[in-house]
């Protein structure tokens, strides 16, 4: 099959007499386009521009995704390049783009639109923009490219009719090819955290590396590191690298429910199970579908919520509490902690068998504190995050508080990092953040604390190996470096 072989007929299916209407085989609606440019004004009203644009992107980079999935499943192309030029069939037979003539699909020199109803809804809603406005379509084609070439594909507009132009262009690069801007639209929750795995440090190069090979597959992923590490943001960056990244990504932190609750928010119940029960409920692992599941800190399980956990594992299905039928999972299940599972396993308060069933690919974050190299570019990224956030314009750091930063300890991690990024986007009064604009703690001068990098270096070895009971190669793989290396510095320090 062509691209151009495919019209409204072929696509658009409809039963009158229950209301079903499907494009692609997909369930569909019919959206007034005045609703979704009113839709448009609320949000850049509410979340401005920067939050408005990553919305409508992610939320366009999700239809494009489906449509790609649909059409892979549901036709047979001639070659990946008339599926590739399918995308623009699709948006046009969606009423969302009308292509300028004499312009084909996709090309290295873009693809320009000489109609675009989100340019249109701008203008109509909310005036001339200062800068491209077609978020949703960017997003589309983002979407839908990178699901047929199963890599990062971002689309960017560097043309617009809602800021003047008269017509529309779209520019398609690999993520790499675009340096900085490649952020601006992301496959679902990539945008969120692709800034703060920018990195400098061997060790979370590594971890990265390993993350993008899992997500190309379907096993279970256990993720350890110290609190504040990052292992949500880890989880969140697997899924939307991964062929589930349209389905759900739920997160559910086993720490922070007690056990009963526990059983019924990961297998649902039935009504009537227990007091309270009154009505059915679908349980996380049943509600995540195609999706993934994130369990954090797993090591706070129950032994006996531990044999359920396997169970439902191992034979790839659930049965809600007061319910005597099973029901499939599908779900792909990432798991995390702070505690040494091992140890845990060891010492009999972890079971063996689950933990080697969520272990398939083990991924330990490093500390702050053991990838220095990254505190600056990471406090910048999360700065920038912070004001488009709070609709400030960008900060950057002043020469002390870069100062401040470097010879902090963080304890906290990158979790402790984003809190005083957030404060100093808060408080700061000018274009520039300010020592007094940090929490108490970072802004003390260094020679008050005795910060000397050498002597944070030590101390987060000594942390590490009092967490880990003084073994050296744990302590070392939570650090990020290597056994020997720790001896290294170990003989260096006394």
């Amino acid at each position: 099959m062509r691209a151009e072989d495919l019209d409204i007929d072929t696509l658009l299916a409809a039963d009158d007499r229950v209301g079903a209407l499907h494009f692609a085989g997909q369930r569909a609606v019919i959206v007034d386009a005045a609703a979704l440019g009113a839709l448009r004004r609320e949000l850049l009203a509410a979340l401005g521009t920067a939050g408005a644009r990553a919305l409508l992107g992610r939320f366009g980079h999700v239809q494009g995704w489906r449509a790609a999935e649909a059409m892979r499943s549901r036709f047979e192309w001639d070659s990946e390049h008339a599926i590739r030029d399918a995308g623009g069939r699709v948006g046009i037979l969606q009423g969302m783009l009308r292509l300028a003539p004499g312009t084909g699909p996709m090309t290295p020199e873009g693809a320009t639109v000489d109609d675009s109803y989100e340019a249109e809804q701008h203008l109509l809603h909310c005036g001339k923009a200062e800068e491209p406005v077609c978020w949703t379509l960017a997003g589309f084609a983002s979407g839908y490219l990178s699901c047929v070439e199963q890599r990062d594909i971002v689309v960017l507009e560097d043309r617009c009719v809602g800021r003047g132009d008269p017509t529309c262009r779209f520019l398609a690069r690999p993520r790499e090819a675009w340096g900085s801007r490649g952020s601006v639209h992301s496959p679902p929750g990539v945008d969120a955290v692709t800034d703060e795995w920018e990195t400098r440090s061997p060790a979370m190069r590594r971890v990265l590396e390993l993350a993008r090979r899992v997500a190309a597959v379907d096993s279970n992923v256990l993720l350890l590191g110290a609190s504040g590490t990052g292992k949500d943001r880890l989880a969140r960056f697997i899924h939307a690298r991964s062929a589930r990244a349209s389905a759900p990504f739920l997160a559910l932190h086993c720490g922070a429910i007690a056990e009963p609750l526990l059983e019924s928010e990961l297998f649902g119940h039935a009504r009537g199970a227990f007091t309270g029960a009154s009505r059915d409920r679908v349980g996380m692992l049943e509600a995540a579908g195609r999706g993934t599941l994130f369990l954090d800190e797993v090591g706070e399980m129950s032994p006996a919520m531990q044999v359920k956990l396997l169970r439902a594992l191992q034979q790839r299905e659930l049965r809600r509490v007061g319910e005597n039928h099973a029901r499939p999972i599908h779900a792909r299940v990432v798991a995390a902690t702070h505690r040494d599972l091992a140890a845990a396993v060891e010492d009999g308060s972890f079971r063996r068998d689950l933990y080697y069933r969520l272990r398939v690919v083990e991924l330990r974050l490093p500390s702050l504190a053991a990838r220095r190299e990254d505190i600056l570019p990471l406090a910048r990224s999360l700065l920038a995050a912070a004001c488009a956030r709070m609709g400030r314009e960008e900060m950057s750091l002043g020469t002390d508080v870069e100062d401040r930063l470097l010879c902090h300890a963080w304890p906290g991690n990158v979790r402790e990092l984003e809190n005083a990024m957030e404060r100093a986007a808060a408080l700061a009064v000018g274009p520039m953040v300010e020592v007094s604009d940090l929490p108490e703690d970072i802004g003390a001068p260094p020679a008050a604390r005795g910060g000397s990098l050498q002597q944070l270096e030590s101390a987060a070895i000594a942390a590490a190996l009092e967490r880990h009971g003084g073994h050296q190669q744990r302590a070392a793989a939570e650090l990020g470096i290597s056994p020997s290396t720790l001896y290294r510095r170990l003989r260096r320090g006394g």
